[in-house]
C-alpha cells in the first residue's frame, strides 16, 4: 500500500523555516506541550549567539543576540556537547540574562536545548519550549534528539550551499586576477556592519532575523559581478574616465547573470532568500534620489536589502585605507553619510549605523586589515 511519507516536504525546495514549520507540526501530532521550536545561531569569529527562526504562534526573542561567553550555561553545552532539561523554568527566576527574563515572561515553563554541533563546528543551539512544567517525558526527549540531528543536518546543508557559492566566486577571482583592490577584511566588516543596520532597522522595515542572516550571508557577493570588469578599469589607480565608468557600471547586471548561472549550474534554484541575493547584486548602487545605477529606482522602489548594503559598503570604503586614499575617521565617514541621506542613501539605514557607533568600533576592532584599511 502506497502512503505519502510524513516529513517528505523536508525533500523539497522549501525554506528552512517552512521545514523547521513542518518538524514542528509533526512532533506537536505525539507531544502538543511543544509549544516553541527556536534556533539560535553561533559566530565564532564573535563570539556571539543571535536569534535566527522559530515555529510557534510567538517568540519573546527577536533581533536579539548575546556573547556565549557570557551564557554560562549555553556555554558549557557547547563544550560538553551535551543537551539540557528544564522541567521548570522558574529556576531562572532571578536571571540577570534578557533572553532568560523574556522566556518566562512570555509564558514558557519547560525548555530542552540541543547544542547543534556538526563535525567540530558550533552551528547554535535549538530550543524546545512547552508552556508546562514537567511536559518532557522519555519519548518526547528521544523524538526532539532525532528532530535536532535533522534540523542541525539541514542547516548545515543550507550553510554549505552558500559557502560553495563563495569558495566558487573566490576561486574564479584568484584564476583570473580579476581582483578589486579590497580585502577579506573589507567583506568581514562591510557584512557585519549590513547585519546590524537591518538588525537595528527590523522593526521600521518589518524584518524578521531570517532575513536580515540572508543580507549578511550574501552581503559579500554584492561585487561579484566586478569579475567581469576588465584589468585596466577595476584596478585603475586614479579617476576613471566617463568611458570607463560605464563600464564599472555594467557589473551589477554582469554579477545577476553570474548569480543566475551559478543557480542553475549548482541546483541552488531552493536556496532560502535567493531574491535578496538577486536584489544586492543588481541594485547596491541605487541611490534614494534616482540618480543611480543601472535603474534609476528610486525610494522605496531599492529594495531595503540593496540599500543596507550600500550604505555598510560605503561607509567600509571610505574608512579604509586603499592605495589611492587614506582612510577616513569614522567620524569624518558618519558625517558624510549624514550629509547624503536622503539623497543618496536611506536615512534610516544611516542613522541605524550612527546610532551603534560603538558596536561598529567593535567590529572594526575585529577585523582590522594587515595591509589596507
Amino acid at each position: 500500500m502506497l502512503h505519502d511519507a510524513a516529513l517528505k516536504v523536508l525533500g523539497q525546495t522549501t525554506s528552512l523555516v517552512e521545514k523547521l514549520q513542518h518538524i514542528h507540526d509533526y512532533l506537536k501530532r505525539h507531544h502538543a506541550f511543544i509549544s516553541r521550536i527556536a534556533i539560535a545561531l553561533y559566530d565564532p569569529s564573535t563570539d556571539m549567539v543571535r536569534t535566527f527562526i522559530y515555529s510557534g504562534e510567538k517568540t519573546p526573542l527577536n533581533h536579539y543576540h548575546a556573547r556565549l561567553s557570557g551564557c554560562y550555561s549555553l556555554q558549557q553545552l557547547a563544550v560538553q556537547r551535551k543537551a539540557r532539561l528544564e522541567q521548570d523554568l522558574s529556576v531562572f527566576n532571578g536571571s540577570q540574562h534578557l533572553h532568560a527574563q523574556r522566556i518566562y515572561a512570555a509564558g514558557f515553563r519547560g525548555s530542552y536545548t540541543i547544542p547543534m554541533i556538526w563535525g567540530n563546528e558550533l552551528l547554535g543551539f535549538l530550543f524546545f519550549n512547552s508552556q508546562q512544567i514537567n511536559a518532557f517525558d522519555d519519548f518526547a526527549i528521544e523524538n526532539m534528539d532525532v528532530a535536532g540531528h535533522l534540523v542541525t543536518l539541514m542547516l548545515y546543508n543550507e550553510r554549505a550551499q552558500i559557502k560553495t557559492l563563495s569558495a566558487t566566486l573566490k576561486s574564479a577571482l584568484d584564476l583570473t586576477h580579476s581582483r578589486d583592490p579590497e580585502t577579506g577584511a573589507h567583506l568581514e566588516r562591510m557584512s557585519r556592519y549590513a547585519r546590524l543596520i537591518a538588525r537595528h532597522c527590523a522593526d521600521a522595515f518589518h524584518l524578521d532575523d531570517h532575513f536580515i542572516e540572508h543580507v549578511f550571508l550574501f552581503a559579500p557577493l554584492h561585487d561579484l559581478g566586478k569579475m567581469a570588469i576588465p584589468d585596466k578599469v577595476l584596478l585603475k589607480p586614479g579617476p576613471l574616465t566617463e568611458e570607463e565608468f560605464n563600464v564599472m557600471k555594467t557589473h551589477s547586471e554582469a554579477g545577476l547573470a553570474m548569480v543566475d548561472k551559478l543557480m542553475e549550474n549548482y541546483g541552488l534554484s531552493g536556496l532560502s532568500h535567493l531574491s535578496v541575493l538577486r536584489n544586492i547584486v543588481m541594485h547596491h548602487h541605487e541611490a534614494m534620489d534616482g540618480s543611480g545605477y543601472p535603474s534609476g529606482l528610486q525610494g522605496d522602489a531599492i529594495p531595503i536589502e540593496a540599500r543596507i548594503v550600500t550604505v555598510a559598503d560605503v561607509f567600509d570604503a571610505l574608512t579604509s585605507r586603499r592605495p589611492y586614499k587614506e582612510a577616513w575617521t569614522n567620524q569624518q565617514a558618519f558625517a558624510q553619510l549624514q550629509r547624503l541621506s536622503g539623497t543618496k542613501f536611506d536615512g534610516r539605514c544611516v542613522q541605524a549605523l550612527l546610532d551603534n557607533a560603538a558596536e561598529v568600533a567593535q567590529i572594526q576592532a575585529s577585523f582590522n586589515d594587515n595591509v589596507f584599511g
